[in-house]
Order: structure tokens, then sequence, then C-alpha cells
């Protein structure tokens, strides 16, 4: 990638994560990590092996996509898992760090593997990423409504919401079956061709980039034809994220009560990050990771106060690790000049 790009990438990153700090109450996050003593640091490390899984994911999909292409052209530099990690925590930093989730983390993904494997392949793998990545939050979700209502009372407003959330999330999970069919390229920069404000750019960019288009979708549709192998391993892998995740809010929640349930957690993590995700237009979802922690909790038994606690230890902990993750930033373009 060009260090102006790079550069670029970094400076907005920055700006953003310094404005999301300056909105931090320091003498309640001071007390915060006090509480959380070192549990909080069994934090910060889950999400080192967290990455991993992320970073496999991407990996196998990568080669997949890679190999589909062998006898057209050959990659132009060999792929290292270790380079691919710092890329997918920067990348994941970007995502916390813009509107939308993926405006960040998805164009610098591509730009930096571009130079390795063509662009092409590039934009077909980190789509089919984010389509794996987001596709398991809807497994996820799913899941666990289903779960939640064998082991919760319903009332009537519970039965709704449940409805409605195993509606919504059944209507995304057809959407990317068939996007894995068919390819998603297309499909997404249609739709966002209706979006107000988005659309002014969307369609001239589909006008020039019809042809690529076509053949990302091409490669993702012929790849889930021929090696769903490949599929089955990025979507084992992203789903165990998901869960593997929800150790995250069982630690916390051990500083205040020591007979929590790991059941309970999961279910706490995938109605926050419903709720949370669908105000993706926010940076860093400020303001709607807080209350989804606070209606989950709630709605589970548990005290508004331990809502608030959670919230604000992995509000610290996405500050932590984005503020890592721009740092990566400027390793990467450190090493690409060495």
């Amino acid at each position: 990638m060009k260090k102006k790009y790079q550069n670029g990438f970094f400076i907005f990153g920055f700006v953003v994560l310094i404005i999301m700090i300056t909105q931090l109450d320091f003498a309640q996050v001071w007390s915060g990590l006090k509480n959380a003593g070192y549990w909080f640091f069994a934090v910060l490390v889950l999400w080192i092996f967290i990455y991993m899984f992320n970073t496999a994911s991407w990996y196998i999909i990568i080669n997949g996509v890679c190999s589909q292409c062998e006898d057209k052209k050959p990659a132009k530099r060999a792929v290292p898992i270790t380079w691919l990690y710092k890329l997918t925590v920067s990348g994941f930093a970007l995502n916390y760090a813009t509107p939308g989730g993926m405006m960040g983390g998805v164009p610098y993904r591509i730009m930096e593997l571009a130079p390795r494997i063509g662009t092409e392949r590039a934009s077909s793998s980190v789509i089919l990423f984010e389509m794996t990545h987001i596709f398991c939050h809807f497994l996820f979700w799913l899941a666990s409504a289903i779960v939640f209502v064998f082991i919760h009372p319903l009332n009537f407003f519970l039965t709704i919401v449940i409805g409605l959330t195993i509606a919504f999330t059944g209507l995304g999970i057809w959407f990317f079956i068939a996007g894995y069919r068919k390819g998603l390229a297309n499909r997404v920069m249609n739709l966002m061709r209706h979006i107000p404000f988005v659309k002014r750019w969307a369609t001239p960019f589909v006008e020039r980039h019809r042809e690529q288009l076509d053949t990302i979708d091409t490669q993702i549709a012929a790849l889930h034809r021929q090696n769903p192998k490949i599929f089955i391993g990025a979507i084992l892998l992203e789903f165990s994220c998901r869960i593997f995740s929800a150790l995250e809010i069982y630690f916390i929640l051990l500083v205040l009560m020591p007979e929590v349930n790991f059941v309970s957690c999961v279910l706490i993590l995938a109605f926050t990050s419903l709720f949370a995700n669908l105000l993706f237009f926010i940076p860093l979802q400020l303001g709607g990771r807080e209350g989804g922690f606070l209606m989950s909790t709630t709605t589970l038994g548990f005290s508004a106060s331990a809502g608030i606690f959670i919230a604000l230890i992995v509000r610290i902990r996405e500050l932590v690790w984005t503020s890592i993750g721009l740092f990566l930033i400027k390793i990467n373009k450190k090493a690409e000049q060495a």
C-alpha cells in the first residue's frame, strides 16, 4: 500500500480514538479497573487468542481463493500468517473506529493484501471473510434466541422480541447463503445505490467496476461450489470466536458474582452485540453497546450495575486493542520500507 494511504488510515483512526478517549469519565475508568483487578488483564490476553481464530479463518479463505485461480496467475508474494495476524488486528481496529463497521477495515485490508495476491483475489478474500464474520453473527444470534426460549420464562413482550429476532436472523442467514452461492459483491453494491448519501458514490463506482465485481462474485460462487470444506472451516472458526468471546463477560462478572453461569454470559453477549450492530452507523458503537449490556443483563436477572460494569471494562478493552491495531499499521509500514 502507498505510504500516503497508510498514513491516512492511521491518522483517521487515531483522531477518532482520541475523540472516544476524551468522552470517558477517567475517575469511573480508574475505579472500574481497580475493581476488575487481574481479570482485566485476562480479558486483554483473551483477545490475543480470539484474533488468532479470526486470522485462521481468513488465512484458509485466502488459500482457497488463491488455489481457485492457480491456473490463471500465481500469487505475487506469500502471505505469512504472522503478517496476516497484524493485518487482522489493525483491520478490526479501523472497523471499530469508523461508522458502518466495515468502512475502514475492508478497504484497508484489500489495499494491504493486493500487492501480495492481486487486487481481485484480495477483494474476493476480504469480502468472503467479512461475509463469513457477519454470517456467523447471525448464526450466533439465532442460536442464542432459541436457547433463551428454553431457559428463560417468556412474557408477551419477550415473546414478540424473540420472534422478531428469529425472523430477522433467519432472513439474514438466507441472504448470506444466497450470497455464497451467487456472489455478494454486486448485491451489496446495488443495495448501496438506493441508500441516501451513499448512492452518489455507489452508482458511479458500480458502473466503473462492473467487470471486477462480476469477477469477484464468480470467484466466491465457484469456491463455494468446488471447495465447501473451506467455507465450513471458516464458519466453524468464526462461530467459535463468538462462543469464546463470551469468556470476556464471564471473567468480568466473576469479579461481582463467583457463581455466574457461562450460558448467561453467552446470551448477554448475543443480545448486546445484536442491539449494538443495529446501531452500526455509530463509531465504536458508542452508547449502543452500553445500552445493550444494560438491557441484556437486567432481562437475564442481573443488576443494572453489573451491566454498567461490563460495558465499562469492555469499552476500555476495545480502546486498548484499537490503539494496538493502529500501532500495528505503523509497524506494517516500517516493515515494508525495510
